[in-house]
């Protein structure tokens, strides 16, 4: 799904752009507010990303900007990129992207910062991200974030609509995950902890592989982990249950520019006009359009944005 373009690696590379502004450089953060006539939309390469990306740009062009699109499936290359203004605009995750600059702020092992609680998780976020230039745009109503699945039939039977629900009976579970899972505080130490669910294993099939959700479908494990935006849990007669408890983080859709170059107040009202439309089972029903329709991102973006009358 994730796709490399190999020219914009070597030319971010070659630019230097892991040596973006410094925390030390006090003009990333006074600089005043941007409005470069032509902006360069990031994507991280997987279909999400992209679908946003080509959103973003549609809606800038719309109202007035030039924009390109360039794809760099590396966070570790195009943050740098966009504190230098090689990329203006990104479509990241709040919860995920605050962890992120956290960690290369403060070092690997500092406590993380992003929680279930966006409001909490959007104000450590934006301290993070000022002092390097980047302005961090309004959450909308979309959330990409970890998410269990059982068979239907599975929850059906157990009368399941929560993990709440799964904890309750004392039900035995195996769950298909990555390896990481049994670290992950999010994951089995979490659904143990928070939910009570009786983990007896986890699968290393991988978030959301095509192995770990037949594995579920066909009853050799009754659990998987994989996202809410995952457009393929029909195919597999599968549904996700609720997070009743709020263990997983807010990752909702951000938009983060650049402020010397995009931090205008068109910009933002561009962009904000997604806001006021995009759900997850819309992200989740784009997905599927491209991942399983086989249609081009540019063309579900385009369609979504002018049903929602984004777009003319």
């Amino acid at each position: 799904m994730r796709r490399h373009i190999v020219a914009a690696l070597l030319l971010l590379a070659a630019t230097g752009c892991s040596t973006g502004p410094s925390l030390e450089n006090k003009g990333a953060v006074t600089a005043p507010p941007g409005d470069s006539h032509h902006l360069t939309i990031g994507s991280a390469g997987f279909t999400e990303s992209d679908l946003l990306a080509q959103m973003y740009a549609l809606l800038l062009k719309q109202a007035g900007y030039k924009t390109s699109l360039l794809t760099v499936a590396n966070r570790e290359l195009y943050e740098p990129a966009l504190e230098s203004g090689q990329i203006d605009v990104v479509p990241e995750y709040a919860a995920t992207f605050a962890d992120w600059l956290n960690a290369k702020t403060n070092g690997p092992d500092a406590p993380a910062v992003g929680s279930p609680d966006l409001a909490t998780t959007m104000k450590a976020l934006r301290q993070l991200a000022t002092p390097r230039g980047l302005t961090v745009l309004d959450p909308g109503k979309a959330v990409d974030q970890n998410a269990f699945a059982v068979a239907r039939s599975y929850a059906q039977q157990h009368h399941l609509k929560t993990l709440g629900d799964l904890g309750a009976p004392g039900l035995e579970v195996r769950l298909a995950a990555g390896d990481e899972c049994v670290q992950r505080p999010y994951c089995e130490p979490g659904l143990k902890k928070t939910y009570g669910i009786d983990i007896t294993a986890v699968d290393p099939k991988g978030v959301g592989t095509t192995q770990a959700k037949s594995a579920v479908q066909s009853g050799q494990d009754q659990l998987v982990l994989t996202t809410t935006t995952d457009a393929t849990l029909d195919e597999f007669g599968l549904v996700l249950l609720a997070d009743d408890k709020h263990l997983q983080n807010a990752d909702y859709v951000v938009p983060v520019v650049n402020r010397s170059r995009a931090g205008s107040p068109g910009v933002t009202k561009a962009l904000g006009k997604l806001n006021d439309v995009l759900t997850t089972a819309d992200l989740a029903s784009m997905n599927q359009q491209v991942d399983s329709w086989r249609r081009l991102a540019q063309d579900v973006a385009r369609t979504y944005l002018k049903d929602k009358g984004l777009l003319k």
